[in-house]
């Protein structure tokens, strides 16, 4: 039973798959050069036999001419023959009554034809054959003359063809090994580039060393392919130095919640061991203090939490929906009321359809209205707003705090700042960070100005879509108070 055709070829492939580009360009120039070689000695071969059939099929009727001409002159029966050399061309006289005539020590030709006849015969004024045997082969001019018909035929001879064949296989060899060695020249020059990429790459991969740009040379694809991994190299520099700042901020951010969380616990151990636990911390102080603790533990628990949404990027299993941002900006509201029940929080929202991840984008209105809640007095509500505007969906949370300085302006959404005046304030610096990653990958935008009030007006746009389906809409200007 025969394997498959497709199974045959597959060591072949795999062989082929295995060979460096240095040698399968090799390979390719000499099966080119080769491919050329053979298809020119077609060729030539064709045009030559053509050309040499021509000119013995010309010589043929000059030479059978010229013995029609003697035989009319002297008839056929008594035109003279001379006896053969030995080489060149053969003769034979064909009589009215089919009889033939042939010269001395001529070798003997092929019977005559049957067109042969009738051309003696006067059907015909002459007849061009060939007679191609196993031993000899022939090509025979019938012309008509007198009452006859005379015959001129010289043998084929194949020699000056296969002499042609034989130099053209010289030739094609040494050509085949001169394009292989060519090729072979013209693909080490031409990888060396490459050549010199793959070890700077390996260099690179050896030392660890992402600073070490490699040098622009060439043109056309290996410029760009060598453009294009110093591109990454600088993508993977910027993302090895955001990973040691995040590293280096969050050890920053954490030290100080758990050195005060350790001095609190230590504190409590060591009353505990001398038994003046109850004698040292009456009852209100120790339910300060356990206070604190459970304070502190909720404040690494978030900034744990925020490191972790951060340190993720914009990779989300979470999927993309068409939804309604208001729902989402309702749910916001009312997880923040229910963290911060003495803080206020009125809504001012429109229903107003997007395209994004319904938790991320929760994440980001909550830690909108967190911020907010930091700096708005406990007589004054944080106001968030919500409406369309063009093609756009404008969030807007404002609050009647003491607003953010022109100078921290541009570093409002960077990791981990916060402004002088924060420092005293519970957080970690992620809030808005968050929100700015999420925003990005919304590919909305996110700004702050000073609101109304004298506090700070951050606002969210992001692209508006198409309801799914006709849904009851909010009604422009439904205000409705969280608490």
């Amino acid at each position: 039973m025969s394997r498959p055709a497709g199974r045959q070829s597959r060591p072949v492939t795999r062989w082929w798959r295995r060979r460096s580009l240095r040698a399968r360009l090799t390979v390719i120039a000499a099966t080119a050069i080769a491919v050329s070689v053979f298809v020119a000695f077609q060729v030539a071969s064709q045009l030559m036999g053509w050309e040499l059939q021509r000119t013995a099929e010309n010589q043929l009727r000059a030479d059978s001419r010229v013995l029609a001409a003697s035989a009319e002159r002297a008839g056929l029966a008594q035109v003279q023959l001379p006896p053969y050399p030995g080489s060149g061309r053969l003769v034979r006289v064909i009589l009215h009554d089919g009889s033939i005539r042939t010269p001395a020590g001529q070798p003997a030709l092929p019977p005559v034809s049957e067109q042969a006849g009738r051309v003696a015969k006067g059907s015909s004024a002459d007849l061009m054959e060939s007679n191609d045997s196993d031993e000899d082969g022939y090509v025979i001019y019938t012309l008509r003359a007198g009452d006859g018909a005379v015959q001129v035929a010289r043998a084929v001879d194949d020699s000056p063809i296969n002499r042609f064949g034989f130099g053209m296989l010289l030739i094609g060899l040494l050509c085949v090994v001169g394009g292989a060695l060519v090729g072979r020249a013209v693909a080490r020059t031409g990888l060396a580039p490459i050549d010199r990429l793959t070890a700077a790459a390996v260099r690179v991969a050896h030392t660890r060393d992402l600073d070490a740009d490699i040098p622009d040379e060439g043109g056309g694809e290996i410029r760009r392919l060598i453009q294009s991994i110093n591109e990454m190299l600088a993508a993977l520099r910027d993302s090895r130095r955001a990973q040691r700042l995040l590293a280096e901020d969050a050890a920053h951010e954490l030290k100080t919640p758990l050195t005060s969380l350790r001095l609190n616990v230590e504190l409590l151990i060591r009353l505990d061991r001398r038994g003046t636990l109850d004698s040292a911390l009456p009852a209100e102080s120790r339910t300060r203090l356990l206070n604190d603790l459970g304070a502190q533990v909720d404040e690494l628990s978030t900034l744990v939490a925020e490191l972790t949404d951060l340190a993720r990027g914009a990779v989300s299993d979470e999927s993309t929906e068409v939804l309604d941002l208001a729902d989402v900006v309702a749910a916001a509201a009312t997880r923040a009321g229910s963290r911060m029940p003495d803080i206020e929080v009125a809504l001012d929202v429109t229903s107003v359809w997007v395209s994004g991840r319904p938790a991320a984008l929760e994440r980001a209105v909550l830690n909108l209205i967190d911020n907010a809640a930091k700096w708005s007095p406990a007589d004054q509500p944080v106001q968030v707003r919500l409406r369309a505007e063009g093609a756009s969906a404008v969030l807007e949370v404002d609050d009647a705090g003491p607003g953010i300085d022109a100078a921290d302006v541009p570093r409002v959404f960077d990791r981990f700042y916060r402004a002088d005046s924060a420092r005293a304030l519970p957080g970690s610096g992620l809030g808005l960070s968050i929100v700015q990653r999420v925003v990005d990958a919304h590919s909305g935008r996110a700004t702050v100005a000073r609101s109304a009030r004298g506090g700070a007006l951050l606002r969210v746009d992001l692209p508006a879509a198409a309801p799914p389906a006709p849904v009851a809409q909010l009604t422009a200007g439904d205000d409705t108070t969280v608490r």
